[in-house]
């Protein structure tokens, strides 16, 4: 079970690696509500639990207070290790220096650029009510893109977003970061 943010780069992985797995996903639009991204994994993963002697599930905490650990545990699956996918993206150790140094970061990756305006823009409703930009992104200093392909028109798109936002942005290529490591760790471990 993958989180539809992550469901390119985890399908280029899988197919790269030559596993053979099933990949059923769920949508990344859940984030706009983290309280159901737990009820729509608990329906599908008990579903899938009587075909399947491994479930292993590619989701960061997202917001769900250990609820999903707590399911996890509940259905006999595991899944990668991390909070988000931004941390995935990183590195634990980068991520955590970036944190640390800027906490008013806003970090952007390949889907986010992609699907900002479905996702963030319409998502939060700022198209109906666009003065809710200042008060949801007023605190961050800067955007930072963390790329996992290189991109011209996606690196375009990253600067409008972070002009629509009044914010610098900055660009970092770290490619699939810990992503692959962390699931072929499950995966082949």
């Amino acid at each position: 079970m993958i989180c539809g943010a992550l469901g390119r780069e985890v399908k280029e992985i899988v197919d790269r690696r030559g596993w053979d797995v099933d990949i059923y996903g769920v949508s990344a639009l859940l984030h706009l509500y983290p309280s159901r991204i737990v009820d729509e994994l608990r329906e599908k993963l008990h579903r899938l639990r009587p075909d399947y002697d491994r479930l292993v599930v590619v989701y960061g905490e997202c917001g769900m207070n250990g609820r999903l650990d707590s399911l996890l545990e509940e259905v006999g699956a595991t899944r990668l290790a991390g909070p988000h996918c931004y941390e995935m993206y990183a590195g634990a150790d980068r991520f955590a220096a970036i944190a640390a140094e800027r906490p008013g970061t806003f970090f952007l990756t390949d889907w986010l650029v992609r699907n900002f305006d479905r996702a963030v823009v319409r998502g939060l409703g700022l198209d109906r009510e666009p003065e809710l930009r200042t008060m949801l992104f007023g605190n961050y200093g800067a955007v930072l893109y963390l790329r996992q392909v290189p991109n011209t028109r996606l690196a375009e798109k990253a600067a409008e977003i972070a002009s629509y936002l009044e914010l610098p942005l900055e660009i970092e290529d770290v490619g699939l970061g810990e992503l692959e490591d962390r699931l072929a760790a499950l995966v082949d471990g």
